[in-house]
Formats: C-alpha cells, sequence, structure tokens
C-alpha cells in the first residue's frame, strides 16, 4: 500500500480535470485493501475509490475524501467447466486489455465491449454495455473488500443486482428498497467472467451490420468482431489520451410502446430499440443531436463533433476545462431535451 499527499488528479481522470487530493492510497493487492481499511488513519474518512477515473466528473480543486486508486492486476484463466471458460482479471486491469487478452485466448465473448473505457472493477459497478452486449450477460461473481470491517467477500450476479447501467454498488446502503446498497461501502477487488464454450455473434446493431455486409462475411469470429468493434469506436469516439472525455456522457433513456410512438408521430427519424421487457430505448445522443449540440462548446466545455453523447474537454494552452463547466453544459443539454422531446436524461459518470 502505498501513500501520497496532496497528489495531482489530472492524470488519472480522463476527462483531464485538474484537481488533487490531499491523501491518495494505491492498492495493489486485496491484502492492502483490507490494511487500509484497517488503519485508524482512514477509518470514518469518507473514501473515494478511483480506477481508470474514466467514469468521473471531479468538480472541486480538493478532493474532500481519501482517494484509494486500485491497481490490481492479473489475467488468467481460473476454471473451465463443460459450457464456460472462467476468466478473472484483477480490477486494476484496464478494461479493453481484459476483452483483448480473452479474444486473443480464443475466449469468445466480450468482443462487443472492446475500448470500453476504465478498469476491471469499474465494469460492474456500471453494468458497462456496448454493441448489444452487457457486463451482466457474461458475468460470473466478483471479490470485494468491506471498507467498514475489512472482511472480504463474494457477490455472484444475483447479489449485484445488475439493471441498465445499474448495480448494487450504486446505491448506498438502505437506499435500494432492501438495505443492501454498497455504493462507498466496499470496493471490487477482482471479477471473474464466463465466456461461453458455444460462442455466437451478437450482430444487433445496426452499425456492426453494415460492417459484416460491407466485408461480405456472413460468419464472422469473435476476432473480426473486436476489430470491427474498435474501429466503429475509434472513427466516432474521441481518444481520451489525445481529447479528454468521459466516454458516453448519458445513458440511454427508455419509454413505453405509447411514448415513443407519439415521439415518432413528431419525430419520424429518432433512433429507438426494443427491449426484452416491452419498453424501447431512445438513442440519447439522436435526442442531444436533434437539439442542435454536436460541435457546441459552453466555456471550455464542448460536444464532440462527431458523437453528441460525447462531452469533451477543449481547454487548451495549459487551461483545463473545470468539472463545472461540464456540469453547466451537461445541465444545458438536459434542459433542451426535456423541453423538444419531454425525455430527461441522466448522466453515466460519477460526479464528485
Amino acid at each position: 500500500m502505498l501513500v501520497e499527499k496532496n497528489a495531482p488528479l489530472q492524470d488519472c481522470n480522463t476527462f483531464g480535470i485538474v484537481a488533487s487530493a490531499d491523501t491518495l492510497v494505491r492498492a495493489r493487492s486485496a491484502a492492502d485493501v483490507q490494511t487500509f481499511a484497517a488503519s485508524p488513519v482512514y477509518r470514518g474518512r469518507r473514501t473515494l475509490v478511483l480506477g481508470g477515473g474514466s467514469n468521473m466528473v471531479l468538480t472541486g480543486d480538493v478532493i474532500d475524501a481519501v482517494v484509494l486508486k486500485m491497481e490490481i492486476t492479473g489475467l488468467r484463466l481460473v476454471e473451465e467447466t463443460e459450457r464456460h471458460w472462467i476468466v478473472e482479471a484483477g480490477a486494476g486491469e484496464r478494461w479493453h486489455d481484459l476483452v483483448a487478452w480473452s479474444v486473443a485466448q480464443g475466449y469468445g465473448g466480450l468482443e462487443n465491449l472492446a475500448l470500453v473505457p476504465g478498469t476491471v472493477g469499474a465494469a460492474p459497478v456500471q453494468n458497462i454495455g456496448a454493441y448489444g452486449v452487457e457486463l451482466q450477460d457474461r458475468f460470473h461473481s466478483l471479490d470485494a473488500v468491506d471498507l467498514r470491517t475489512g472482511e472480504a467477500f463474494t457477490l455472484n450476479a444475483a447479489q449485484c443486482a445488475f439493471g441498465y447501467r445499474d448495480s448494487i454498488f450504486k446505491h448506498a446502503p438502505g437506499n435500494d428498497g432492501r438495505g443492501m446498497g454498497l455504493a462507498g461501502c466496499a470496493v471490487i477487488c477482482a471479477v471473474r467472467l464466463a465466456l461461453p464454450k458455444s460462442w455466437k455473434p451478437e450482430l444487433g446493431y445496426l452499425d456492426l451490420q453494415r460492417r459484416q455486409q460491407e466485408e461480405g462475411v456472413a460468419a464472422p469470429t469473435a476476432q473480426q468482431i473486436f476489430d470491427w468493434v474498435c474501429a466503429i469506436r475509434r472513427a466516432k469516439l474521441p481518444d481520451p489520451s489525445v481529447i479528454g472525455n468521459a466516454g458516453s456522457f448519458f445513458k440511454n433513456p427508455t419509454v413505453t410502446e405509447d411514448q415513443c410512438r407519439d415521439i415518432i408521430a413528431r419525430e419520424p427519424k429518432v433512433v429507438h430499440y426494443p427491449m426484452p421487457d416491452g419498453s424501447i430505448k431512445l438513442a440519447a445522443g439522436w435526442l442531444i443531436d436533434a437539439c442542435g449540440w454536436k460541435g457546441k462548446t459552453m466555456g471550455h466545455a464542448g460536444v464532440y463533433d462527431k458523437q453528441a453523447l460525447v462531452l469533451v474537454n477543449r481547454g487548451s494552452g495549459g487551461v483545463s476545462v473545470t468539472g463545472g463547466e461540464v456540469m453547466t453544459l451537461a445541465r444545458a443539454i438536459q434542459t433542451s431535451v426535456y423541453e423538444r422531446f419531454g425525455i430527461r436524461l441522466e448522466p453515466e459518470p460519477v460526479v464528485v
């Protein structure tokens, strides 16, 4: 466990927002996390768990919390069953590195999630998803540590209470209706995924179908889908190392069939996807673009000119965007979409 004082965080968040931590603790094993939890120096203090900083907006100059940065690494096959390969990754591994490694090993199932930013430990918190696949579709179990007691525990998929960009880790104790929320109380150390041996390609999204037709591939492999997803995302989304951003800034809203019909009557071109439960998912990026926000800038915060769902850092000359500027732009977009469509967009990133 490494401890740093007055640690800069600009390089620890993909938006590139300038901020610092009074105390930054780097955890490189589950034992480090347990040591941290047991320490009287940190017990009772607010803790901010930080992975890759890809799903976070820092709004203060100094973070009023002990920042626990998860740097646990490791990728391995831990079990082989009749139907699945069970792979495990440390919470500090980059998610994309896990996807690339699993595909290279011949374990298909994660390829649609290529280039999703962030670390493995953050993936279950958000129940990340892309191109028709969500983490919960491949999830097996995870190991975590209770920051209140220092005890290690394991959760399966049902216990994680996954929902759309949601899990038990996003709800405070007592606020999830069952008293089981773990937000701010636990930190994920390792994640295991069950990758199917009877693999089938997931090609439900139009972008993938177009790429399949362009290349004339009737039965694509996991590696081909991985390559297509990488190409599609790179063409649409900015590289955080070049243009600071937090990935998709808003969740795709869901509406009823009646609500969708009403919107289509007014906006026939609205992009929408039927869901298994009968609801309709609308493309938040399309709604934002329809309101004229693509490419617009407020202060040093802007809307990416190739994908309206992404807010970016327009700072230059040593001046970076502030978290306040990002949230001012986000609120303006929310108001605009609500006034035109009657839909309230919900941000994906954690606002600190």
